[in-house]
């Protein structure tokens, strides 16, 4: 054993040199107590003997590699003769929970045990040297301080999994260094606080950085920085390591070690006064009561590990606040009523600081065994409110501990329902015994759980402490997940959302329907899009495209795509010409992209359809005289980014109600499947009669998407071309002469009248008149041409050969010009400027009136 003197030159030692020489300590808030670490074996031999074991079982390194355990370690067993007293010492006097150590060295016990035994130490002999591996200690007991010594030890037994050939950590202590702690003012259960098994530990890892990033995910409180050192400190040294924290502790807790002696002294001489007495012995002061209590560890292991299957099933944040509340009912508890802050109830980021006063909190989920609807009208699911500092539940959240309390009494139920207006809670919780647990991910408290148990059942204590919060924390990392996931998946939809095209439902001389399906399996954004831009003429550019791949790089280079096409569309290009430079443009971008495109222009006065594809699945045209659909044969063309490759464009006559249907491949293609399955399917579903353009869509989305073993995003755009008729539309053609303005206002006036919108002819003159009148002084040669269209609104388009775009301009009172423009924009419902082949396009909208 080791002296006074020896303690205190261990609590001095810093954790590196601890760690070097190979004694692992556990640090406690008066210092550290000297442990044993010993790794057996799947063969039941010793891997690991650390300093600590050979000072407290006198077995050097060099002899205790590669023994039977169960030689070394103080397995149960009867007391010898002390003629037969072996050299490593005997093990009488087991006085374990449970299960002996023999139980866990023989690989008989899947979870952690305890336990303490007696052991007697022989004479070390003073020539002993230590083991090479070993470094020279000064604190090395003498054979004095050893010499036939009786030491209670306390033993800890955790299984190992992994890969590895180590199947068992076994711990040790001397429980006169433990009562040494508890003379300074240290408890018992304060010295060991966390241990990090569950992996076979030795140095041939595959990574050291996974798993420094998988160890949190079993200890939730500790942070990658936590983890990455001690990953570090393994790999390095090549034995396990025993950390510490003031938040967690295992399931088996040395507390339930050192304070049983007084207490089974004290079990053992009630019994003896009771039967002294001629009293009955009640059955927890005999052996079964140490039989029962060892049943309760068990039981609550076997409720945790049941508990652990029961959640996380989900990575939706209400399922798993439901799979939480449900876990602790009615095994655990009578009441669990779970709060969550308002940021991660919202699917917002991180919580940030400690909660306060003001901290609102969300009651997401209550459960419990009363009479239905008993706790719904007093503490409703979806009430958010703060609690005072002088509740328990405050103290939980603040701290990040568990609050227990054994029984609300009538001061505690009034201050608690002092927070709830109008309503009454007291005979709801008075009486009943209550634990607070905190609900925590990353060392942040995401939300606390309230456990309450009926006053006729036993009332919570500290086991049911520790297994609350091990319970809590368990939740808690499946909540984070949860909400990490639920966060993500809005900032993916915010994001998608943002990047495609809110299309009106009628163009001019077509209505159009869209939909969009993320990806069901590779996550919610994509590089599917789809589009559609009002060109001059009352033609209207229809587009869908798709990025390869996936993620946020597909959506970025799509959103990049997107808006050239834009752009490129206002400048009226042919759609080979267009798909020729957004090509261009993708090279530019970077060669690790590729799109596919399907670009159209529709000419609803000409009635006919202007078609490129840039390695696209052919759009599906459905006739409206005779219901019939078909695939529109196209060349097929390359996908953009491939570079040096020509694009064909086609023109398809269509007639008024044929719509035309334009889709990603995501949705006819399936796994396993031929894409002309999907795309017969697709022909197929187009020409199905429907009431609406929605309930057209949603057609052909169901018949595709019901085919499972879809993974891709979907973007869909259909469009009926209903076109404009002839006598919809008035043509003239105007010399350069300043002559022609009177005359298109009086034509413009005339015609209007003529379509019975004399109401919008006063507008209509004066804004053809500074249109032409702009026309008349900037073109070069060329006639300059008008054009009304009626439709949906009323369109004047004005063209003529100058290529220069005009722009509003800020006129001063005195300036004689630069004011047309400005009341263009003021009268008119919308106006606009496009470029042309042989020059410029000025147009402007005006609402029609109501019939």
């Amino acid at each position: 054993m080791e002296s006074g003197a020896d303690r205190g030159t261990e609590r001095d030692t810093p954790p590196s040199r601890a760690a070097g020489n190979g004694a692992v300590s556990g640090q406690t808030a008066a210092g550290r107590v000297p442990l044993a670490v010993v790794v057996v074996d799947r063969g039941g031999l010793v891997s690991h003997w650390s300093t600590g074991a050979r000072r407290l079982f006198g077995v050097a390194k060099d002899e205790a590699i590669g023994r039977a355990a169960v030689d070394l370690l103080p397995v149960s067993g009867a007391l010898p003769d002390e003629d037969d007293i072996p050299p490593y010492g005997t093990y009488p006097d087991y006085d374990g929970l449970g299960p002996d150590l023999e139980s866990s060295l023989g690989g008989r016990l899947s979870y952690p045990a305890a336990g303490r035994a007696r052991l007697t130490v022989p004479e070390r002999r003073e020539t002993e040297a230590p083991s090479s591996s070993e470094a020279p200690s000064s604190e090395a007991p003498s054979s004095e301080e050893r010499g036939s010594d009786r030491v209670d030890v306390l033993w800890w037994a955790y299984p190992l999994v992994g890969p590895g050939h180590e199947r068992l950590l076994v711990l040790a202590a001397d429980t006169a260094g433990l009562r040494q702690d508890e003379a300074d003012g240290v408890e018992g259960d304060v010295a060991f606080e966390r241990i990090a098994p569950g992996f076979a530990l030795h140095t041939d890892f595959p990574g050291a950085a996974e798993l420094a990033r998988r160890l949190p995910e079993i200890l939730p409180s500790m942070s990658v920085d936590e983890s990455a050192r001690i990953v570090a400190q393994v790999l390095e040294l090549g034995y396990p390591v025993l950390e510490f924290s003031q938040n967690d502790r295992v399931p088996v807790t040395p507390d339930w070690g050192v304070p049983r002696r007084a207490e089974r002294r004290a079990r053992r001489e009630r019994a003896a006064r009771a039967a002294a007495e001629g009293l009955p012995v009640p059955r927890e002061l005999t052996d079964e009561g140490e039989d029962l209590e060892y049943a309760a560890v068990r039981e609550h292991l076997e409720f945790l590990n049941e508990v652990s299957g029961r959640i996380g099933t989900s990575l939706d944040l209400a399922t798993t606040i439901i799979e939480v509340s449900r876990a602790v009912v009615p095994r655990f508890t009578d009441v669990a009523g779970t709060y969550l802050r308002e940021q991660v109830v919202a699917g917002e980021g991180f919580p940030d600081g400690v909660p306060d006063t003001t901290t609102m909190w969300h009651r997401v989920a209550v459960e419990h065994t009363d009479e239905p609807g008993r706790w719904d009208d007093v503490v409703p699911v979806g009430e958010a409110m703060p609690f005072p500092a002088h509740t328990p539940f405050f103290q939980c959240m603040t701290t990040g501990e568990p609050v227990l309390v054994p029984r609300i009494s009538e001061e505690l139920g009034h201050a608690i329902a002092s927070q709830f207006e109008k309503r009454d809670i007291r005979p709801l919780i008075t009486h009943r015994s209550m634990l607070v647990v905190p609900l925590k991910a990353r060392n942040v408290v995401l939300g606390f759980m309230i456990l309450l148990r009926h006053p006729e059942r036993p009332v919570f204590n500290d086991m049911d402490r520790v297994t609350g919060a091990e319970l809590a924390a368990r939740a808690g990392l499946v909540l984070d997940n949860a909400r990490m996931y639920t966060y993500q998946e809005s900032v993916a939809e915010t994001l998608q959302d943002s990047m495609l095209p809110h299309i009106p439902p009628r163009m001019a001389g077509c209505d159009i329907a869209t939909r969009y399906l993320p990806g069901t399996l590779l996550g919610r954004v994509g590089g599917d899009w789809f589009d559609s831009v009002k060109l001059p003429g009352a033609r209207t550019a229809l587009v869908v495209g798709d990025v390869m791949g996936h993620g946020l790089n597909s959506a970025a280079m799509m959103g990049q795509l997107r808006t050239a096409v834009q752009t490129m569309a206002a400048l009226d290009l042919p759609p080979a010409q267009l798909l020729r430079k957004l090509d261009d443009l993708a090279q530019r971008l970077g060669d690790s992209y590729l799109a596919t495109c399907l670009y159209a222009v529709y000419d609803p006065i000409a009635g006919e359809l202007h078609i490129a594809n840039a390695g696209h699945i052919p759009p599906v045209l459905v006739r409206a005289g005779n219901g019939r659909s078909e695939l529109l044969d196209l060349p097929t063309g390359a996908p953009i980014g491939v570079g040096g490759v020509a694009f064909e464009a086609v023109r398809v006559r269509v007639e008024p109600g044929d719509r035309i249907v334009m889709c990603t491949d995501g949705l006819v293609e399936v796994r396993g499947e031929d894409i002309g399955v999907g795309l017969a399917t697709l022909s197929e579903s187009a020409a199905h009669p429907a009431a609406s353009m929605d309930d057209a869509c949603d057609a052909i989305i169901r018949a595709l998407n019901t085919r499972g073993g879809r993974k891709d995003d979907v973007a869909l755009l259909m469009a009926r071309l209903n076109g404009i008729d002839a006598d919809d539309v008035a043509e003239w053609r105007l010399s350069l002469d300043p002559a022609e303005v009177p005359r298109a206002r009086a034509v413009v006036s005339e015609q209007l009248h003529d379509w019975g919108l004399a109401k919008l002819a006063d507008h209509a003159e004066l804004l053809v008149s500074e249109l032409v009148t702009n026309a008349v002084r900037h073109s070069h040669s060329r006639p300059v041409e008008l054009r009304l269209i009626r439709g949906d609104t009323l369109l004047c388009e004005v063209d003529d050969d100058d290529h220069e775009l005009p722009t509003l301009l800020s006129a001063r009172p005195t300036d004689e010009s630069g004011r047309g423009l400005r009341v263009v924009s003021t009268l008119a419902r919308e106006w606009g400027t496009s470029r042309t082949k042989a020059g410029k396009t000025v147009w402007f909208e005006l609402t029609l009136p109501r019939r």
